[in-house]
């Protein structure tokens, strides 16, 4: 049923006019936009790069850095190598291969093992399930450690977020065991409306921090790394190491540069916007979780089995090209589904009522 279904979906994508998402814009209309805006941008940022040095990848590095109040930054090709080498940095100079991080980190639940594979690295559960961490947590985790790294937010637990004196609190917990506090910050720049914080203040409370370009961005691809200098060399060597210095990541970069610049200084409209659909949501007999969302993003459930809401969903597409969300997941709980909801920039025009009668309602 799920191929069936995958198949008519994708074939019936092109025709969504509202709803929750957009079709994906054609290849050759997004590069003929990015080298519109490319023809903006000073000449040395509009440049290629040569692995990495100068060019528009330098550009970019030196806009992170300066955003997040860093002395450095540094791309890379992907976050999962990026954030594997901040763990190896901090554990090689410590002398201890383990870290303290969420049962539901990334690292853990979808990087098939890599950590500790190609790093020896070993995990400690600093916190298990759907909660953020605190100063407690790191206070009890036991023996020596490497390292200690939070999500911000923790996405497989429904995008939470801790409160911004919890935050202060873990990383002051950190600072007096003496162990580095490292940011997987994927989604730190959707992050900052709800701390009520400039991305330097969250940042200067870790020792690194991890960026991604295409998620809340809308790049093509790509991550960076924010720290001291000492770090950010280090990394860069790593980096030459796993293979992540290519000839050139100039159309990754500008595409990052263009977030930046069109996308970021919008993440509180994207905040309030999920805010105020989620109330919608609720009001609608929807259960939303967290009921306050802290980001531009949230889980649903309804109280319907996966491959019926699907269906209702493929058929809302194909009957009138209403876009609802297409990845639900069967629930914990027998005949209960759930699903991501995330709010972009295309969707802020409408009518969050709207959207919230029409997901209900594949509640049947």
């Amino acid at each position: 049923m799920d191929s069936v279904l995958d198949s008519r979906f994708r074939a019936a994508q092109s025709r969504a006019v509202q709803g929750f998402w957009r079709p994906r814009v054609p290849l050759a209309d997004r590069l003929r936009a990015l080298a519109d805006y490319a023809d903006g941008l000073p000449a040395d940022a509009a440049a290629w790069d040569g692995y990495g040095e100068h060019g528009a990848v330098a550009a970019l590095e030196s806009r992170v850095a300066e955003l997040l109040g860093t002395d450095a930054a540094a791309y890379f090709p992907s976050g999962v190598m990026a954030q594997q080498i901040a763990l190896r940095i901090w554990c090689d100079r410590m002398g201890n291969r383990r870290v303290a991080l969420p049962d539901l980190s990334h690292l853990i639940v979808h990087e098939e093992d890599g950590p500790r594979l190609l790093h020896d690295l070993e995990y400690v559960h600093l916190t298990t399930g759907a909660v953020t961490a605190s100063a407690a947590d790191v206070e009890r985790a036991p023996g020596e450690l490497g390292a200690v790294l939070v999500e911000l937010p923790l996405r497989d637990g429904g995008y939470l977020l801790p409160s911004w004196d919890d935050l202060t609190a873990l990383a002051e917990a950190c600072r007096e065991r003496g162990t580095p506090l490292h940011f997987d910050g994927a989604r730190l720049w959707e992050s900052t409306p709800w701390f009520g914080r400039s991305l330097p203040e969250v940042s200067a409370l870790a020792d690194s921090v991890y960026v991604s370009f295409y998620k809340g961005l809308g790049g093509l691809s790509g991550a960076a790394l924010a720290g001291d200098d000492e770090f950010v060399r280090e990394a860069k060597l790593w980096r030459r190491r796993m293979g992540g210095t290519v000839w050139t990541s100039a159309p990754h970069a500008i595409s990052a540069l263009q977030g930046l610049d069109e996308v970021l200084p919008r993440m509180g409209e994207l905040h309030d916007f999920a805010q105020r659909l989620a109330g919608e949501l609720a009001s609608a007999g929807v259960r939303v979780i967290p009921q306050e969302p802290q980001t531009n993003a949230f889980r649903v459930f309804l109280e319907a089995d996966r491959d019926t809401v699907r269906e209702r969903v493929v058929t809302a597409l194909e009957t009138d090209g209403f876009a609802l969300p297409f990845g639900w997941q069967s629930a914990n709980v027998p005949g209960w589904s759930f699903c991501e909801v995330t709010v972009s920039p295309q969707i802020l025009d409408e009518d969050p009522t709207v959207l919230a009668q029409r997901l209900a309602a594949l509640e049947g």
